[in-house]
């Protein structure tokens, strides 16, 4: 019974896509759908789909990220284990009119469709995040999806296996990596005094004009502080080599120490201001904003209002030793060579398709790195410190309660237990990574690593650096005062 069964089904399928080549030729959807499809090749099309999801703000830019995770999940099911164990010919061309048909015709094995599994799957992880990209990007999804078929080089089945491997992708990056809902809210922190400046006065701020997220808007800031602020000195700092010294001559002159940039620009800032003991005003100006998300800056407009009112918080700072203080995040293993493979690509191709290269050729070529951690010999993938608790629990720590804890959360990502990759991997798509023992967790006062390695990096708040091979994970003793808005 089964055998004829899927004969029966095979058959089926063979007529709908028969019955697809046959429909009359539509000029405009003959002419549109086989580029949409064609422009998916290799992800193309979801990669600038991400960079437009982005810019429309922390929403979008979680979505475009969660998008490219899925995306990247459901390529590599579907174009691997997938067409392996099902070697399907390809559909005869015979029937399909030539103004349809792809100017390069694929080679791999039919099912499931790889550009279906991949559209599903961003379209899915969007969606996961934000329900208003959810419409027009699965409208281009579908629109992948059923232009393998109209063109000509999958069968029905092919497309709807496809698609439900990648929404199944998406949803078990979901379970790995569970999306912060509701909107972004503030995380705890005690009021602290700071002085208010009502016209800016003693207010410098330093933008850092060379990050390809301010350069374009870094003019625009400064009229909007000047307007709102015009007692205040705005400093555009066009050399990236030069931004701390920048911050440094600025901090010698200032009541207040402004800065516009990303999370590394704003860390290398808090430096400044404990260094100096000025408050902190912090302007939202990179791709991610890790620490404005969680301090509740949401925009440009809340911190100029804080400032003029004398409004702000007490944050502590952890460090990994002198001068190796971070807001958010600290690792050594494999996401430093992340980091630094993303930004020598994001600059031509932008960060998010260069995150998404990043994280395919460091998974297929990553190697462990020797540690000792307090005082014990480690084989690790990857040592993750938090600036304070981070949730979710899991591979993806992602946001935070509270600024002023005052520990570090560890995750260790072990690499030395026989088929430790290969556990990790089961351990996060089963979504049960917290009972898998390649993976650990704690919340520490302090922790001592040393890096065993030749030439060891570190990643602090998303920016890569040679480190050092003494480290000392803990709390700096000084707190900083950052302002933002009185919470109702």
């Amino acid at each position: 019974m089964i055998l004829p069964l899927a004969q029966q089904l095979r058959a089926a399928d063979r007529r709908l896509f028969a019955a697809a080549a046959a429909r009359r030729p539509h000029s405009f959807v003959d002419r549109v759908v086989p580029r949409l499809t064609a422009a998916a090749d290799h992800g193309m099309l979801w990669f600038g789909v991400a960079a437009a999801c982005a810019v429309t703000g922390e929403r979008g830019r979680r979505a475009a990220l969660r998008g490219l995770v899925s995306l990247t999940v459901a390529s590599a099911a579907a174009n691997g284990p997938a067409k392996w164990l099902v070697r399907r010919g390809r559909p005869g061309l015979d029937g399909v009119p030539l103004v349809r048909q792809l100017r390069s015709q694929p080679g791999t094995s039919s099912f499931p469709s790889g550009h279906s599994a991949s559209a599903a799957a961003f379209a899915a992880g969007v969606a996961i995040e934000s329900g208003v990209l959810a419409a027009p990007v699965g409208v281009l999804a579908a629109g992948v999806a059923y232009g393998r078929v109209h063109t000509g080089v999958h069968y029905p089945a092919d497309v709807a296996a496809g698609v439900l491997l990648g929404v199944g992708c998406a949803l078990l990056v979901r379970r790995s990596w569970p999306p912060h809902t509701g909107p972004a809210q503030a995380a705890a922190a005690p009021a602290a005094a700071a002085p208010a400046a009502p016209d800016g006065e003693g207010l410098v701020v330093v933008v850092n004009a060379a990050a390809a997220s301010v350069a374009d808007i870094a003019d625009e800031l400064r009229t909007t502080i000047l307007k709102r602020l015009p007692a205040a000195e705005v400093v555009l700092c066009d050399d990236a080599e030069k931004i701390a010294d920048t911050l440094d001559a600025a901090a010698a002159r200032a009541r207040i120490l402004g800065v516009a940039g990303g999370d590394g620009t704003v860390n290398c800032a808090a430096g400044v201001a404990m260094d100096h003991g000025l408050p902190l005003a912090v302007f939202p100006a990179g791709t991610l904003n890790h620490f404005a998300g969680d301090l509740g800056v949401d925009d440009v407009d809340c911190v100029l209002r804080s400032v003029a009112e004398g409004a702000a918080v007490q944050v502590r700072v952890a460090t990994a030793g002198p001068g190796l203080h971070f807001l958010n995040t600290f690792s050594v293993g494999v996401y430093p060579e992340l980091v630094r493979r993303r930004e020598a690509r994001e600059r031509v191709i932008g960060k998010w398709p260069a995150l998404a290269v990043a994280l395919a050729e460091v998974l297929g070529r990553a190697e462990p790195t020797e540690l000792e951690v307090d005082g014990e010999q480690r084989r690790v993938w990857l040592l993750f410190g938090g600036n304070g608790r981070f949730h979710p629990l899991g591979f993806a720590p992602s946001w935070r309660e509270k600024l002023d804890e005052g520990v570090v959360d560890v995750r260790i990502v072990d690499a030395q237990s026989p088929l430790a990759r290969t556990r990790l991997v089961a351990a996060v798509l089963t979504g049960g990574l917290a009972r898998c023992r390649v993976y650990q967790e704690s919340v520490v006062e302090r922790m001592t690593v040393r890096v065993l390695d030749g030439d060891p990096e570190l990643a602090r708040d998303g920016e890569s650096e040679p480190a050092p091979r003494d480290l000392e994970l803990t709390v700096d003793d000084r707190p900083l005062t950052v302002y933002r808005p009185e919470r109702g």
